[in-house]
């Protein structure tokens, strides 16, 4: 796995397990922008509207500060499927709560892991299944903390054609409705939003 900093995740996590809080902390402050981009990415495609998936994310960082002491693993996929877990769950109740406010219904409900056009790639998977996770799918590498946190530095319209068309697989024209652009200017800005993040990512 990709370094976090100039310690590990794993090492982090055996340092916050001997009660360094500063580790600790650390830890989760790592994977605040992955959650961000895992929720948001699920949410919406549930949905189908966008949303603040700011507060679940809270709730879940809350919850795994609270069960820290459960969590069993070492490495840092192991902790990363721990979160998505407590994620799922409280995404699910967000859902819940949100269609019974009598907001906007969404068009269709888009479970996890539902396969894309021409069948050739899934989107993302169950948080607490194995397998490639949203980041992993987005540009192939297997450090999803840093590759979440350069998604969290692009423009708002860079990380919104990235979670449209990247995350939650959807086709160029569907993304062109949802940004309310046309396919070509949708085209030409997911170019550049990747190419940015490549260059963010090699920074």
């Amino acid at each position: 796995m990709g370094q976090s900093g100039t310690l590990k995740v794993s090492e982090l996590i055996r340092q916050a397990r001997e009660g360094d809080a500063q580790c600790r902390d650390r830890l989760f402050a790592l994977c605040r922008s992955y959650l961000d981009l895992v929720a948001r990415a699920h949410i919406e495609s549930w949905l189908r509207v966008k949303v603040d998936a700011s507060d679940v994310v809270q709730e879940t960082m809350l919850e795994a500060h609270r069960d820290f002491g459960r969590f069993q693993g070492q490495s840092e996929q192991e902790w990363l499927a721990w979160l998505r877990q407590i994620l799922s769950h409280n995404m699910a109740d967000f859902v819940r709560r949100y269609h019974g406010t009598g907001k906007r219904q969404a068009r269709r409900e888009v479970p996890l892991g539902e396969r894309s056009e021409g069948g050739r790639l899934r989107g993302p998977p169950e948080p607490a299944a194995p397998g490639a996770t949203p980041s992993q799918e987005l540009v192939r590498m297997d450090d999803e903390i840093r590759v979440a946190a350069a998604v969290a530095q692009l423009p708002p319209d860079y990380q919104e054609v990235i979670l449209l068309r990247n995350l939650q697989r959807l086709p160029f024209s569907e993304v062109a409705e949802r940004m309310q652009r046309s396919r070509p200017a949708v085209q030409m800005l997911w170019m550049r939003a990747i190419r940015k993040l490549q260059e963010a990512l090699a920074e």
